[in-house]
This record gives C-alpha cells, sequence and structure tokens, in this order.
C-alpha cells in the first residue's frame, strides 16, 4: 500500500514540472537563459580624425659655431670681451702686439713710393724714343729697352701696392675680432701668452643660440611605416610644414614650438637611424648646445580611426592586443594589429566597426560567443574611473529587452597627449 502511494506522489510531481515546462514555452522564453546572460559595461567606439604625432629623442645643436684662432703669430696683449657675454660679428676680442706688423707695413709703404717715382721717368723716355725712332734717330733695340723699362716701373708699383695690403691684412689682424654673432665662451689663453696663426688650440668658441638647431634621431623602419601609410591613406599629411614641440630633460615643455628644416639623405650603417633638424626660437637662452631632449613631431593626421579604451584591450598568447566587442548582442575578439598607446587610450585603424561597443568591464566573465546584456558607460580621461554615461534619447543597449534602460555612450574628445 505504502509502494503505490510512492508511486502515485512522483507521477503527481513529473506532471508537474511537465505542465510547468509547457507554461514556459508559451511565453516564449526557456527557463534560466534571462540569468544565465552577463551584464557587461561597455564603450561604444566612433570613427574619428586623428593627429598622430611621435616622439624622438635629440641633441640641442648651435644654429651657428666658430672657433676663434690667431692668424698672426705674436704675444696677446690684451683681451676685449667679458666670457659667457653676448658679441657682435666684427667685435674686438683680443688685441695682438701689432709693432713688427706695424712695422712691416711701414715698410711695404716706402717701397710702393719708391717704386711709384719711377714711373714717370721711364714713361718720359719711353715717350722720348717713341717721337725718335719714327726719324730713325735711335735705333729700334733702344726703343724696345726704353718700353721694358717702363713696363718693369709700372710691375714694381703693383708687386708694392700688393705688398702694401699684405701688410696691412697681417697689422689687421693683430686685432682678432669675432667672425659670427652669439655667446662667447671662456678664454683658453690670458694676456701675455704667445699664440701662432693657425695654431690647433683656439682662443675661445662662439656660439649663435637663438635661433637654435634640435637634431633628432629616427629610424628608418619608422620612416617606412609613415610613408606606406601616407601613400595608403590612413595618414594625412598636416602640410604646411612639420610643427616640432620639445620636452626638457625635467620633463616641463618648451614654451615655443619650431619646424623641422630637413633630413639628413642617409641611414646610418651602424644604428639604422638618420637625422632630422628642426629649428627653435631661443630668446631666453633656455635650450643650450649640447642639452638632451624629446621632440614631439606631427607626423599628420588619420582620417578615420577609433580610441579604445586602455582598460579595453589585453594581451593574447602571443603577446599582440586585443579586445572583446559586442555585436548583434554576441562578444566577438578582435585582434587590434597595428594598435598604438595614445595617451590613455590604444589607436585603432583596423578591425574595429563604427559603432562596436568596446567591454570595459565585465569581460573576465565572458567568452567569444557568449549573450551579453550591455550597460553603456563613459570613462574619466583624468582618472580613469567609470561611470554611468548621459542617455541617449529613443536608444536602447544592445541584447537589453526593449523595455530595458536608454542607450548610453561616450562623449569625450579624443586625448591629443
Amino acid at each position: 500500500m505504502e509502494m503505490k502511494n510512492n508511486w502515485r506522489t512522483a507521477k503527481a510531481a513529473t506532471l508537474l514540472a511537465l505542465l510547468s515546462l509547457g507554461a514556459c514555452k508559451e511565453h516564449g522564453e526557456p527557463a534560466g537563459q534571462t540569468s544565465a546572460r552577463a551584464q557587461v559595461s561597455v564603450v561604444v567606439l566612433r570613427a574619428q580624425s586623428v593627429p598622430l604625432s611621435t616622439e624622438l629623442p635629440g641633441r640641442v645643436v648651435a644654429s651657428l659655431e666658430a672657433e676663434v684662432r690667431p692668424q698672426v703669430t705674436g704675444i696677446i696683449k690684451q683681451r676685449f670681451f667679458r666670457e659667457g657675454s653676448d658679441v657682435r660679428e666684427g667685435e674686438a676680442l683680443y688685441q695682438i702686439d701689432p709693432m713688427t706688423y706695424q712695422a712691416a707695413y711701414d715698410s711695404a709703404l716706402a717701397a710702393l713710393q719708391k717704386a711709384e717715382s719711377a714711373v714717370p721717368a721711364a714713361q718720359a723716355k719711353a715717350d722720348r724714343y717713341s717721337a725718335l725712332v719714327k726719324r730713325n734717330a735711335v735705333s729700334q733695340q733702344e726703343y724696345d729697352d726704353a718700353q721694358d723699362v717702363l713696363a718693369q716701373a709700372r710691375a714694381s708699383v703693383r708687386a708694392a701696392g700688393a705688398n702694401v695690403e699684405a701688410a696691412k691684412i697681417a697689422l689687421d689682424y693683430t686685432t682678432i675680432r669675432a667672425p659670427i654673432s652669439g655667446r662667447i665662451d671662456k678664454s683658453s689663453l690670458t694676456a701675455g701668452a704667445l699664440v701662432t696663426a693657425g695654431q690647433a688650440t683656439a682662443l675661445t668658441t662662439i656660439r649663435q643660440i637663438d635661433p637654435i638647431n634640435v637634431d633628432l634621431t629616427q629610424s628608418s623602419m619608422s620612416f617606412l611605416d609613415m610613408r606606406e601609410a601616407l601613400e595608403a591613406g590612413r595618414l594625412r599629411s598636416a602640410g604646411g610644414g612639420v610643427e616640432v614641440k620639445l620636452k626638457l630633460e625635467n620633463g616641463t615643455t618648451y614654451p615655443l614650438g619650431g619646424r623641422l628644416e630637413f633630413s639628413e639623405s642617409n641611414v646610418s650603417p651602424a644604428t639604422g637611424t638618420f637625422v632630422l633638424r628642426a629649428v627653435l626660437r631661443n630668446p631666453a637662452r633656455l635650450l643650450l648646445p649640447g642639452m638632451y631632449v624629446r621632440a614631439v613631431v606631427d607626423e599628420g593626421t588619420i582620417p578615420r580611426a577609433f580610441l579604445v579604451p586602455q582598460r579595453a584591450v589585453s594581451r593574447d598568447l602571443r603577446g599582440e592586443a586585443t579586445a572583446l566587442v559586442v555585436r548583434e548582442g554576441k562578444v566577438v575578439q578582435l585582434a587590434l594589429g597595428g594598435a598604438r598607446q595614445y595617451g590613455n587610450d590604444w589607436l585603432v585603424d583596423k578591425a574595429v566597426l563604427d559603432g562596436d561597443q568596446v567591454i570595459v568591464e565585465g569581460g573576465q566573465r565572458v567568452r567569444e560567443g557568449d549573450a551579453v546584456v550591455t550597460r553603456r558607460v563613459e570613462i574619466d580621461t583624468a582618472t580613469g574611473a567609470i561611470r554611468p554615461a548621459a542617455p541617449l534619447a529613443g536608444v536602447r543597449d544592445a541584447g537589453a529587452p526593449a523595455s530595458g534602460r536608454p542607450l548610453l555612450s561616450r562623449d569625450r574628445q579624443p586625448n591629443r597627449g
């Protein structure tokens, strides 16, 4: 009797379960389906024009540099400049004892006067013989000799004049002048020192530092990638010259911008790099030759790119950047080939579609192909914190029921850092 009652109880329970299942099917929603769909926070990706720049290492170089050396031999009598000051082209820097050079100039001048005094007599004799030879009063030989004497006298004047000029130049060289304008270094010698013409040791060095040059180093691989992107249309040249901004060694930004002036036409076989030269104004003399800097160089603009939040990007087993997006309510994993860091985001111009919802929170709980419920958020660009996005009227989240909450979007400008 007891076994019969147990059998009836089990049969009733089975019948009740079948009725419940049928009721669920009638309403078109299998039991447990809603609870199985994970909720993820997403940011909507929109195509936008993104300015692109690259950061290159560089060294500050004087725009002009001249080592000052004596061009005559002698004893330094006086130094006229203050070390570390600015000097102008042609300004007197040193005075070499001019006595011997003054004497040489005076002697050359006297020789010139002597040569000039011989010309009138030679000219008169030549003129007289020219008239006499026509009357056969003198021989042709005597006439030719008179002409030769006149020519030699004139040549002696020219030679003496050249000697005077050379002596004057040597005398002028006893005053050593600045070959360029700029800031002058310390002096390597003092008054009383003997210097020689063209000596190996420079007396001092002058550098022009306003404007000033910065030599930047770029790899040939980066150059080829940029050229390929330009030719393929993924990168649009800014035109009108390439702008450059500097970051100093202490992390501060140099207040004045500059432009690229030229690039070398050869690549170093040892390093695989070549040099770009930027020119900047330097009125405050903040940039000094030899300083290490980093330059932010504008490469152009990517006309259609996406900024993927950094927290949405992970690495696969091969070390490649990937991200999870939601398309038609299901999770899709994307390989972000060619992605590069752009401020707090990743810059992507491939694989991503306009309107893709990239998962920024909850991605560890889902796999590719899973159906999910999305909650749209925005990310604070300063702190990286997630917060609910402002609702967009008339739009709802993909994968959410029709009666669900309005669609939320990420409203921010591209980070141009």
